[in-house]
């Protein structure tokens, strides 16, 4: 690889690095899709790769791509909260809603081809996460909030930043994108849960902790045909380090890795200027013991401990499709359409009122203008319908209640909705523009 290259690799890196933010969920704390084009278009395009953000997704896709940079952001404006019925004993009656209502998520990446048959790129994006707040109002004994510890929320940030390589063999192309991951927790409003913690003193309202690692995503696309496309991609785990100040919380002494995930997906062009794709994803959840192992029963000193209680989250699995419609050269219209099951069962509803990540339903749209000809503006609107999830309150274990138990007497019923708008800057480059920035528009 040439000096110039490498001074590329670095300094993009350092761009996009600067650039890393997290956000909200929608498969699970997975995000939809990391750029406005995957967003207007329901997540689906893992076999339809048109623009550097695809790295994201699929690392094989960025093989036929020229030279181009891009940069973008979304606004992330959820509604969530829970509600009770009868009489709970854990948790604050009444409708209790989150703060925070809006969160930017910039995101960033880089392709530039190394010959006819290969090239490499760089993106940084955020892949999910929980923000939530709910203050002292629907007093809880003794310090009010949901649980009686005060003032009670999540704050779990995650960002990502891929290196990645593709190679062309004929028809099929192959990428491999090692990444770094960063993720950031502050946790509130669990102390009256201290006699149930291995570790009371590292279990809430210890301020922000941070873990770092990585893992490896490989991908693969197809051309069938010339209209017909598949396209795979596939993420090893993220081997995380502990969350230190919470492994009073967290199963396995503060072990909170991300999760493996696989897509699959398939784009069809019904003209030359029409493509319509469908993908399908799982989030291997299980895998990650502090998010599924069961959050009943809570014993006395087993958060935090080795295999001890999670969240009970399932695994996911989401569907979507997505049409995009070239109108012309520089005009590009899209619709897209996502669905994702429910990680969150009913007999785990009470620990998660602090995370209600119950998306299902989504609808998307979004278009490219071309404001030059090297300059695309991309636009994204992305509507998570309102959906909930009631189940029995969980009690702990007391004197009263050994083994645990569910309130026979009272319901949570936890619900989620929401909206999305991007917009995103693509910057190809001149054929022989040997430039790291652009000199023009």
């Amino acid at each position: 690889m040439s000096g110039y290259s490498w001074r590329n690799l670095v300094s993009t890196a350092a761009l996009t690095a600067s650039l890393a933010t997290p956000a909200l969920a929608a498969d699970g704390y997975f995000l939809i899709g990391y750029g406005p084009r995957q967003k207007a278009l329901g997540g689906a395009g893992v076999a339809d790769s048109r623009e550097s953000m695809a790295l994201s997704v699929n690392p094989a896709g960025i093989v036929d791509l020229e030279r181009q940079m891009h940069l973008g952001i979304s606004a992330l404006m959820p509604e969530r909260g829970y509600s009770t019925e009868g009489l709970p004993k854990v948790v604050a009656p009444g409708d209790i809603r989150s703060g925070r209502p809006i969160f930017p998520v910039p995101n960033s990446a880089y392709v530039s081809p190394i010959d006819a048959n290969s090239s490499w790129g760089t993106a940084s994006y955020g892949n999910g996460g929980i923000a939530t707040s709910f203050d002292f109002g629907h007093f809880h004994s003794p310090l009010g909030g949901p649980f009686g510890g005060g003032y009670a929320g999540v704050n779990l940030e995650q960002s990502f930043t891929s290196f990645a390589y593709a190679q062309k063999f004929g028809s099929l192309a192959i990428g491999i994108a090692p990444t770094l991951a960063v993720q950031m927790i502050n946790l509130q409003g669990l102390k009256s849960f201290s006699p149930y913690s291995s570790d009371m003193y590292r279990l809430s309202d210890n301020g922000y902790d941070w873990s770092f690692g990585g893992g490896v995503r490989f991908g693969m696309q197809w051309r069938v045909t010339d209209q017909f496309r598949i396209g795979a991609a596939a993420s090893t785990p993220m081997f995380m380090t502990r969350f230190a100040k919470y492994a009073g919380l967290f199963a396995d002494g503060g072990r909170f890795d991300i999760p493996a995930s696989i897509v699959a997906g398939v784009a069809y062009d019904v003209t030359p200027d029409l493509t319509v794709m469908a993908d399908w994803r799982h989030i291997f959840y299980s895998g990650v013991s502090s998010v599924s192992n069961p959050s009943f029963p809570v014993l006395y000193r087993t958060l935090g401990s080795s295999n001890g209680p999670g969240f009970g989250w399932k695994d996911t699995d989401s569907a979507s499709f997505g049409v995009e419609w070239r109108v012309q050269p520089g005009l590009a219209l899209r619709l897209g359409y996502h669905y994702a099951t429910n990680p969150i069962p009913t007999d785990s509803v009470t620990l998660n009122l602090l995370a209600p990540i119950i998306n299902a339903h989504h609808a998307s749209a979004g278009l490219s203008y071309a404001i030059t000809k090297n300059s695309t503006i991309d636009l994204a609107f992305v509507y998570g319908f309102k959906n909930s999830v009631r189940g029995r309150e969980a009690l702990p274990q007391t004197p009263s209640t050994p083994f645990g138990a569910y309130n026979q007497a009272a319901n949570v019923n936890l619900w989620l909705r929401g909206t999305e708008v991007s917009i995103g800057w693509n910057y190809k480059f001149d054929l022989g523009d040997d430039s790291f920035i652009p000199t023009h528009l």
